[in-house]
């Protein structure tokens, strides 16, 4: 499982033109589900995310969590976080990435278990396997790259 992190001051996401989600200052979190992933990869990646310091304290330090500053958090899935890029040509393989079916019951089990870390209200999502427009005023910038 690997997740892309952005601190963000807003983020949204549109499928088929209609806001599905939107939140102000928080967490963007694009989450890859790979093949052989289990329920406590989520776990991990979860309380790590929840815990993770990277909004500034008074003196500036990146020592403060999502939680400390009241901000949100926006789960997008992202297949394309697993490629295989070990072969030769500029086209990237996808055969890292989880079945569909299994890929969306981790990425749901994900979004619980982050509730269950954080505040349940604060946490929305986009549209798993939709095509999606995601928009990202990122805050830093700041990206942060986990894999469990």
């Amino acid at each position: 499982m690997i997740a892309v992190v952005q601190r963000v001051l807003k983020s949204g996401v549109e499928v088929e033109g209609k806001t599905v989600s939107r939140i102000s200052k928080g967490l963007l979190v694009f989450l890859g589900v790979k093949k052989g992933d289990r329920e406590d990869n989520a776990d991990t990646l979860a309380k790590k995310i929840a815990g993770l310091r990277i909004f500034p304290d008074k003196e500036g330090k990146m020592n403060l969590n999502v939680g400390d500053t009241g901000g949100e958090i926006l789960v997008i899935s992202q297949f394309t976080l697993c490629t295989d890029n070990s072969k030769s040509g500029n086209r990237p393989s996808f055969t890292f990435a989880e079945d569909p079916e299994r890929a969306n019951s981790l990425y749901e089990y994900f979004i619980g278990r982050l509730k269950a870390e954080y505040n349940a209200g604060k946490i929305f999502s986009g549209v798993f396997a939709a095509e999606m427009k995601v928009d990202i005023l990122n805050d830093g910038p700041v990206t942060i790259i986990l894999e469990k």
